[in-house]
């Protein structure tokens, strides 16, 4: 029977209700060891920045033939290097989202709550697309939580993170709802600041080759348009892929998802079509799509149905299950001995708690 507290999420009222402040990770800046990656990149952004200024641009600027050239670059790169900056450090700070505590109207999504009263949450009716096999809403047995659609635990920092893409060290932090469209940004501006570097300094680096340029200068020069390069190269795949996954409208855990089910990388469940596509992400203004202002609106907590839908998600569902179901039965008609039975049998229980185990996150 279904719980008549948990509700369509999609009528409910969430003016009031900010789940980007939740934040149980109160000791989070408990933990310096694992900043070490933050700094790593601070430092790297810190280095380029000190030899494209100082080796590169201020000696063009004390010649005639060279300065206005060398200003307009200083001013493009600094402005790059600024607005990367900004969006790496509010890519860390900024909460990605959480399951609330409780709605104005009822503790929504509490999982206790429900057993309590001796009802499971059905999840036909509730607004939710994504479901168990069962057909019962998703539940997080860490949080003890009803998960909404795209929702996903973070074992690394010990919560449930909404329309979660996935966890990067390099950020201490989830690339989630509420700053998805702060990495995204800082993946674009560190692509275009690496470039700049790399293109504009490769004159100068020419130059110093010369018997006459101090090492220590030549050193530096090398080194910098070397990570510059390599980074570039990394960074630009990055961001190529996550441009790929914002048109299509999938998260990465998504893609994986897809991947492992072997379905079509076309059928989104939450495509909202190009521009949709790109509004979810970098916000509904395109004047500040490109300024880490102005994030997507919404909660994160629910997510505009079509049509197509629950047919996207049931035919992902039953690929998977396709795919299991092959799998055991290639196992069932492999030639074993009589010593191996027990084994095998073994073998087929320990797949079916595994399946239900997926089931129950």
């Amino acid at each position: 029977m279904q719980d008549s507290t948990f509700s369509d999420v999609s009528k409910l009222d969430l003016s009031g209700l900010d789940p980007l402040k939740f934040d149980p990770r109160k000791n989070r800046f408990d933990e310096p060891a694992k900043f070490l990656p933050v700094t790593f990149v601070l430092c790297q952004i810190g280095g380029l920045w000190f030899v494209y200024m100082f080796h590169h641009c201020l000696p063009l600027l004390r010649h005639n033939e060279t300065f206005s050239h060398a200003r307009a670059e200083m001013i493009a790169f600094n402005f790059v290097s600024t607005m990367l900056l900004i969006c790496y450090v509010k890519s860390i700070l900024t909460h990605p989202g959480s399951i609330p505590e409780k709605t104005a109207d009822d503790d929504v999504w509490n999982l206790v709550a429900h057993d309590s009263r001796g009802s499971g949450a059905d999840a036909s009716g509730t607004g939710l697309h994504e479901t168990k096999r069962s057909g019962e809403a998703r539940h997080c047995k860490w949080c003890a939580k009803y998960k909404p659609d795209r929702c996903h635990h973070c074992r690394v920092c010990r919560m449930c993170i909404l329309k979660m893409d996935h966890h990067c060290p390099w950020i201490y932090n989830c690339v989630g709802f509420g700053n998805h469209k702060y990495f995204f940004l800082h993946l674009m501006y560190a692509v275009i600041a690496t470039n700049i570097i790399f293109w504009s300094m490769l004159r100068t680096v020419k130059n110093s080759l010369g018997s006459d340029t101090p090492f220590v200068k030549m050193f530096s020069l090398l080194f910098g348009a070397s990570l510059a390069c390599l980074l570039g190269l990394l960074v630009t795949v990055f961001f190529c892929f996550h441009i790929w996954l914002t048109l299509k409208a999938m998260t990465t855990i998504e893609f994986c998802e897809k991947s492992m089910k072997r379905t079509s990388y076309d059928a989104s469940a939450y495509d909202r079509g190009f521009w949709g596509n790109i509004r979810s992400v970098l916000g509904e203004n395109p004047a500040l799509w490109f300024l880490p202002v102005n994030p997507p609106s919404g909660t994160g907590l629910a997510y505009a149905s079509t049509e197509e839908t629950p047919l996207r998600l049931s035919q992902d569902v039953e690929v998977g299950r396709d795919i299991r179901k092959k799998t055991h039965e290639k196992g069932a008609h492999k030639p074993t001995s009589k010593k191996r039975s027990s084994s095998a049998g073994t073998g087929e229980c320990g797949g079916s708690e595994a399946s239900s185990s997926h089931e129950s996150e």
